[in-house]
């Protein structure tokens, strides 16, 4: 089958570090670690897992990051190379192992990427696999596949950036008929915001400052209106046209962020927080947002999440912020902030069950709770995956929001 294939040896990581800050397309080409080129089908590990043909395979920010050799290097102990990227999909299903009696050949899903215990045919499973919280599992190396937290990091199952794939029957789930592909490819970045925002739910009445105006930062604006959580949202991002999306899904307030330190007046303004300013570098906010998502994961906005929230508040960094430079971490124990990360999804506690994050947000979807299909903005032939990267890391000039791979004909 035709894929992109990642395969970051030693010689190639060097050679592209070198020469990717004269050439963005250094990413890509010819010496860089993304090959594109035909690859064997992967087969099926065993009995209960499943093929899966590509229909739509999302260009995730992590992903992103990985093309930039920037992704925390903690995440290579739990990686198998050579890998071929792609863990937001949309596809049908095109072969069943004979274990697999509830789905069937033709029948259009989405995939929950991650390789937990249950995937791994390890039995028993962890001890925090067997709590419910799979996303912590403790064998993301064991078992009768290769390591890799996901599907799409993982070289025995293949991923969304290929023609097909393979998943375990339980990370599979059916689209139902009248979500589309756009909306069911989104359902994964959307419990990624859900997820958090379940574990930490904001007080009534207070603020909530979503740092990040791409995807993740739009599903979290769009997750706190799904889950009518009776907050104040407030969207700080980079371009006119995030802020735009952000009022759409319901922020209610969009701040473009400024030179240095300009859009804390605003913050202030909003929190009724005082500004102070220091010996040297950034100003001070005595108040601020009682929750903060951080969906940017560079320096610059964490820095200013642990600086914009209330003392006593909480900083989620979702998604794979990696080695940061120039973040004062003062305000942690200044202020007695509770500061933690979450990157995926797993299962919840919604309307007194114990569901999947993932079957609660396409529930949604079904039911036009949510819809996030504006935010699919470019699609792209496998093939032409220099503009699909170019694209998607020009967002100041495309406009762009989801960037995907399309195979074929989607709904």
């Amino acid at each position: 089958m035709r894929a992109l294939l990642f395969n970051p040896t030693i010689p190639r990581f060097a050679v592209t570090r070198l020469s990717a800050g004269i050439s963005r397309r250094a990413l890509w080409g010819r010496f860089s670690p993304l090959q594109y080129t035909q690859v064997p089908d992967p087969p099926l590990p065993a009995a209960n897992w499943v093929r899966v043909n590509t229909r739509l395979g999302g260009i995730c920010g992590s992903d992103l990051s990985m093309l930039h050799l920037h992704t925390s290097m903690v995440t290579s102990a739990y990686t198998s190379f050579p890998f071929v990227p792609g863990h937001e999909s949309v596809g049908t299903v095109v072969e069943v192992g004979p274990a697999v009696t509830d789905l069937a050949v033709g029948q259009r899903v989405t995939v929950e990427p991650i390789l937990p215990c249950l995937a791994r045919g390890i039995d028993p499973p962890c001890s925090n696999c067997a709590a419910g919280d799979y996303n912590l599992c403790l064998r993301f190396t064991e078992g009768q596949i290769s390591p890799g937290l996901f599907i799409g990091y993982c070289r025995d199952t293949g991923g969304s950036w290929g023609e097909n794939f393979v998943a375990h029957r339980s990370q599979v789930f059916p689209v139902p008929d009248h979500v589309s592909d756009g909306n069911a490819l989104l359902a994964e970045p959307l419990a990624v915001a859900v997820h958090p925002l379940l574990r930490h739910r904001p007080a009534d009445g207070s603020t909530v400052l979503v740092v990040g105006g791409g995807v993740i930062g739009q599903c979290a604006v769009a997750a706190i209106r799904a889950l009518h959580l009776p907050v104040r949202v407030v969207a700080l991002v980079k371009y006119a046209f995030q802020a735009e999306m952000a009022r759409r899904l319901g922020a209610d307030a969009a701040l473009l962020l400024g030179r240095g330190d300009v859009h804390y007046d605003a913050i202030a303004e909003l929190t009724g927080g005082i500004l102070r300013r220091p010996l040297l570098g950034k100003r001070v906010l005595i108040g601020g947002c009682d929750l903060t998502l951080e969906c940017v994961g560079s320096s610059r906005s964490v820095d200013d999440a642990l600086r914009l929230t209330r003392p006593g508040g909480r900083v989620v960094i979702l998604g794979l912020a990696a080695t940061l430079r120039g973040v004062d971490w003062g305000p942690i124990w200044l202020t007695e902030l509770t500061v933690t990360g979450s990157h995926v999804y797993g299962v919840e506690t919604w309307n007194g069950e114990r569901r999947r994050t993932m079957e609660i947000v396409l529930e949604w979807m079904a039911a036009g709770r949510v819809d996030l299909a504006p935010l699919l903005t470019h699609l792209y032939p496998l093939g032409a995956y220099p503009q699909a990267f170019t694209t998607a890391m020009g967002k100041a000039r495309t406009g762009a929001f989801k960037v995907a791979f399309q195979f074929g004909r989607t709904v």
